[in-house]
This record gives structure tokens, sequence and C-alpha cells, in this order.
């Protein structure tokens, strides 16, 4: 059933690119890409900045930051929440409403949010936690998918300096199954990892330095 779910996803998704495509195509000039990202623009802060913050990246307990985010990884999880596949009652209800034009429109323009740094830290990261947690970064290979950056691609998000309580309920959620995915990687790699090395691993994504990581081996 899992493969069955995911296959329909998959054909839902390219059904909407590709309508998007044919209807920018079909107006011409009638709707310049311009004009359309600024409405995007303008509807995203109305509707999503008080929580993802303007900029994309907020302080707000369980928000995910959207900034360098991709736009095909952010259109697919506004379908899983518009069509009921992602449990959160706030995001349902708003992507709910949304057509496919929406789903376009709201994905492309988070996709032009640049990386934000996180704020510096009060203290120091736990040296001897964040060499364990590369450590369970390339032995679980997540740089294969997400980059030796963690900086992802298409459906792959970014999850370097995500926030780390996100990232501690997304693993779980992996974990356990309640979590859905564009296909079933994430499941498979986290799903025999014990509760301690998850958020060790969610302890050091959140804190990445940047040109620290190193490529997982092919």
């Amino acid at each position: 059933m899992k493969g069955a779910h995911l296959i329909v996803v998959r054909c839902a998704l390219a059904a909407i690119v590709m309508a998007a495509a044919c209807s920018a195509g079909a107006q011409g000039t009638k709707t310049a890409p311009a004009a359309k990202g600024s409405v995007y623009a303008q509807r995203y802060a109305e509707l999503c900045a008080s929580c993802h913050g303007a900029n994309g990246r907020s302080d707000m307990a369980g928000t995910p930051v959207l900034a360098g985010q991709h736009s095909f990884y952010a259109i697919t999880q506004l379908f899983l929440f518009r069509e009921g596949r992602r449990d959160n009652p706030a995001m349902s209800t708003i992507a709910k409403g949304m057509k496919d034009e929406d789903l376009r429109g709201f994905s492309d323009f988070i996709g032009t949010l640049a990386p934000v740094p996180a704020p510096p830290a009060a203290t120091a990261p736990d040296a001897a936690r964040m060499a364990r947690g590369q450590a369970l970064a390339q032995e679980n290979r997540c740089v294969l998918c997400h980059g030796a950056d963690l900086a992802g691609g298409q459906q792959v998000p970014r999850i370097a300096q995500q926030h780390e309580d996100y990232l501690q309920l997304t693993l779980q959620g992996f974990r356990t199954g309640k979590r859905p995915g564009y296909t079933q990687a994430m499941t498979e790699a986290v799903g025999r990892m014990p509760p301690e090395d998850l958020d060790t691993l969610a302890y050091y994504v959140a804190r990445f330095p940047g040109g620290a990581a190193k490529a997982a081996p092919r």
C-alpha cells in the first residue's frame, strides 16, 4: 500500500507541474513571471510569514526553516498537506483551499528564499556530540542524498541548520512511519536507529558547521 501511495503522490505532483507549465505557455505574456512572483510574495507575507518568518526563518517552536528550501520539495509538502497525507492541522487548513496554481506559486516563491544562517549560539556546541552526530550522518548515508553541505536538492530538503526540535520530530516521525515521504528512503535510513542517535543527529544537523562535513563514499 505504501508503494501505491508513493506512485499516486508522484503522478499527482507531475500532473500539477506539467499543468502549470502548459498554463504558463498558453497564457504567454498575460502573466509575467515577475508579476506572478510578486503576487505570491505578497500572499506569503500575509499567510505564511507570521509563523515561518518574512525571510523564511523564524524562532517559533516546531516551525521549520523554509529559507534555502527547493521549490520541488516545497510543492511536495504543500500537496501532502492539501491532500491530508501529512498530519498538521494548521498547515492542512491553509493548504486545503489551495489550487494547483497556488501550490506552484507558493513553492516557486519559497524556492527564492536564500539560506539564512542560524543565529550565534549562546554556548559552544558539545564537541563530542558533534563528532558523534557527524559520524552518524556518514554511517547512515545522510550526505549521500542531502549532500556534503546538507543543502539537499530537488525533492530532498535542505537540513543544514534546521531547527533542532523540528528535526527531532521529523526523524522520529520517519522512524515510526507517521511521517510520509516522497520515497521510502528516510524511513529505511532511520527505521533501525535508536531514538538517542536520532536526537544526536538532530543536534549535529541543527548546528552544522558548513564545510566540516565530507561526502560519504559511494
